[in-house]
């Protein structure tokens, strides 16, 4: 589904701040996996996603999604069959429209059809409020409201939406939980196992959360210095504990950089 060989992404190349971001990185993904992704601070896992959605040019490697060549494409072709939520509520949505317009901007980026923007149907209205009752918030009885009156739990979920009204054929969460609150932080993490599970999607999760990695998802992967330094499969995460990871992964752990957390 997704292949990704010799990956290579070097910052300010050629002066006193130059930062290998990412190192000859390679790795599958199949249809249907869903992958957890642990390492510190700087170990290259966002890097790794700006990669897969086109947000810089690598340096060296190559990327392949479903057979296509994607590595030079741009960032807004990606977008269209690769979803992304980012650990701020306040990315990915345009504060000053109505939820409805975000909803049928997503809507038009994500889909092939050249419909006006400016043109929202009877029949997107209806779906639009079907999928935002799901998310059981009361947000579909909301849709003039401008997104940036929301609190971050619902932007959060709007966010999410977006990013799956079209299921994409890869999704990207980059600690898309982490600056909610324990409560919203649950309903989120829970609304997007519903939706993953639903649309038999293929998902990438960053986190820091170690409970989250080992029981999340059918793998788990550890990345440091830009390089993927374990990868745990569906039996091997069954059979390990939080103590087990923690052991595992001991070296990069004395790491000052580290922000795993055990809950």
């Amino acid at each position: 589904m997704l292949e990704i060989t010799g990956l290579t992404k070097i910052f300010n190349a050629g002066t006193i701040n130059e930062k290998t971001a990412l190192k000859d990185l390679s790795l599958s993904v199949a249809d249907g996996d869903f992958i957890t992704i642990l390492g510190s601070n700087g170990a290259g896992k966002s890097t790794l996603f700006n990669a897969i959605a086109g947000n810089f040019r690598i340096d060296e490697g190559k990327i392949v999604l479903d057979g296509e060549n994607i590595t030079f494409q741009k960032e807004y072709q990606r977008s269209k069959y690769i979803g992304r939520l980012f650990q701020d509520p306040l990315k990915g949505t345009a504060p000053h429209m109505t939820i409805e317009e975000n909803l049928a901007l997503a809507n038009l980026s994500a889909s092939s059809h050249t419909d006006s923007f400016s043109r929202i149907s009877k029949h997107d209205r209806e779906m639009y409020a079907a999928c935002l009752k799901q998310l059981d918030m009361g947000l579909e009885d909301r849709m003039d409201v401008p997104v940036g009156t929301l609190s971050g739990g619902q932007r959060q979920a709007l966010t999410l939406l977006m990013a799956t009204i079209v299921p994409p054929k890869l999704l990207l969460l980059d600690e898309h939980t982490a600056a909610l609150d324990p409560k919203a932080a649950e309903k989120i993490l829970a609304l997007t196992k519903q939706i993953i599970e639903k649309n038999h999607m293929t998902c990438m999760m960053i986190t820091h959360n170690l409970h989250q990695a080992l029981q999340l998802g059918n793998r788990t992967i550890m990345m440091s210095n830009g390089r993927i330094i374990s990868d745990l499969s569906a039996e091997e995460k069954k059979r390990s504990s939080v103590e087990d990871l923690m052991q595992k992964f001991h070296n990069d752990l004395d790491d000052d950089r580290i922000l795993l957390r055990e809950e």
